[in-house]
């Protein structure tokens, strides 16, 4: 228990997956202008992360190195990780893209652009790779998807409040729009060192 514990927690503040590993940068920037969008694609990331953390850990489990399946004696089917991990993720993310566009079409919309960007976002992948490496257990790797995924909504819905609240600060021309956002970024970066120490 201590150590699903610590995996959960490591995953999700002290290596946390945007702040800490760089990864995902993309959607972290783009859909943090407001709260709720960045809830929306934080929650989108969560299920995503956190299905394909079972599926992709099941197919190289039980088919990529299995060595009951002929032909693949040492695994193999090892070397196709990357290829399967991506069509997993891609599956799932079109599954999202179709729900949120039937149960909540204002979040589809405000998300634009950014949800299919979830196939290509480099965290959801890097875990997926993190757990094959790292040689987790499927519950293992299933609570380093939900820790990580949780460090990427903490991290997306505090920068949008930031970002919220900046809106009405007196910024220097030079310093507003992106400039002022990755600077935010890095401060953020730099305050979730503060958890190194907890693991």
């Amino acid at each position: 228990m201590k150590e699903l514990l610590i995996i959960a927690i490591g995953s999700a503040l002290v290596n946390n997956v945007v702040l800490s590993q760089f990864l995902g940068i993309c959607p972290f920037l783009g859909v943090s202008k407001k709260v709720e969008t960045a809830a929306g694609m934080g929650g989108a990331v969560v299920f995503v992360i956190t299905i394909a953390s079972f599926v992709a850990g099941l197919i190289y489990k039980y088919i990529l190195v299995n060595p009951a399946i002929p032909g693949n004696g040492d695994g193999k089917l090892a070397y196709l990780q990357t290829i399967v991990f991506i069509l997993v993720i891609a599956c799932l993310v079109q599954f999202v893209e179709m729900f949120l566009k039937k149960g909540m079409p204002s979040l589809y919309q405000a998300l634009g652009v950014y949800l299919p960007l979830i196939t290509t976002n480099c965290a959801v992948l890097g875990v997926a790779l993190t757990n094959v490496q790292k040689e987790y257990s499927l519950l293992q790797g299933v609570l380093n998807g939900i820790g990580t995924s949780v460090g990427f909504l903490i991290a997306i819905v505090i920068l949008a409040g930031l970002r919220e609240k900046m809106e009405y600060n007196d910024i220097s021309e030079s310093f507003r729009g992106t400039p002022i956002v990755l600077i935010t970024s890095a401060l953020m970066a730099i305050a979730f060192f503060g958890f190194s120490g907890l693991i």
